[in-house]
């Protein structure tokens, strides 16, 4: 059976390619998805690159299944983990409401490493309690959503992890995010600014609530906002690690 993989390429260091994830690279006859993620895979010559631009996933994922039908094996990239904001949603809504005989196809999703795991093994475990991931692009969603959204996770507690936090289209959204939570969190609350973790471009900031200043972040920075229960512990070098209490206080 014809099969489309989708393959998620974790965070940029090529030694956080899962093995899975590079079988699944070795057998690809065309690989496609967004350019620098495509530009990354390490391929034969004889393999054929589909770049296209970011904004474009459900004619990249049409595409890709168009090839897969036609007896190409494809894989689909993304970085981090194509299930999480990646092309793995893509694919399967272009399945929902494609031809019938894109439901016969042999569809393998390959998890990746998130960059909000990345980056919170780099900084300590800021994940060690309840948390959730969201991306600040309004592209798909309503602004409106997305502060509701961040207003309520705040509310009940959770560390909060926000993707595509600040673009050249969108310079104001994290400032604007920044405030809401401001509204609801004590100033002190730990915020971490991670670019490119695993790269050699790779920069960890650490601020508070009050401090964060979006311009020192890019659309390769994740930005994760900690909840009371975030601790620093201070380092003899001056940086710090942060960790999550696990126990809720009654």
């Amino acid at each position: 059976m014809t099969r489309l993989s989708i393959i998620g390429l974790g965070p940029g260091n090529p030694d956080q390619l899962t093995p899975e994830a590079q079988n699944a690279l070795a057998e690809a006859t065309d690989l496609v998805g967004y350019g620098p993620y495509v530009s990354r895979v390490q391929a034969p010559a004889h393999v054929v690159r589909h770049q296209s631009d970011n904004r474009v996933e459900l004619d990249r994922a049409r595409h890709a299944l168009e090839m897969a039908m036609q007896g190409r094996r494809v894989a689909v990239v993304s970085g981090g983990d194509a299930g999480v904001f990646g092309m793995a949603s893509a694919v399967f809504e272009a399945i929902e409401n494609g031809p019938p005989e894109w439901r016969g196809l042999d569809i393998h999703v390959v998890p990746g490493i998130s960059a909000v795991l990345a980056a919170a093994a780099r900084i300590g475990a800021p994940l060690g309690g309840d948390f959730c991931v969201m991306s600040l692009s309004d592209n798909l969603k309503p602004w409106e959503v997305v502060c509701r959204r961040l207003r309520l996770a705040a509310q009940a507690g959770f560390v909060i992890a926000l993707y595509n936090p600040r673009s050249k289209a969108r310079p104001w959204q994290l400032g604007e995010a920044l405030a809401v939570l401001r509204d609801v969190l004590p100033l002190d609350i730990p915020v971490a600014f991670a670019r490119a973790i695993g790269r050699t471009d790779e920069r960890v900031l650490l601020a508070t609530l009050e401090t964060a200043d979006p311009e020192q972040v890019d659309m390769s920075t994740l930005v994760l906002v900690g909840c009371p229960l975030t601790r620093r512990i201070m380092r003899d070098d001056g940086s710090a690690w942060l960790y999550t209490f696990r126990k809720v206080p009654q």
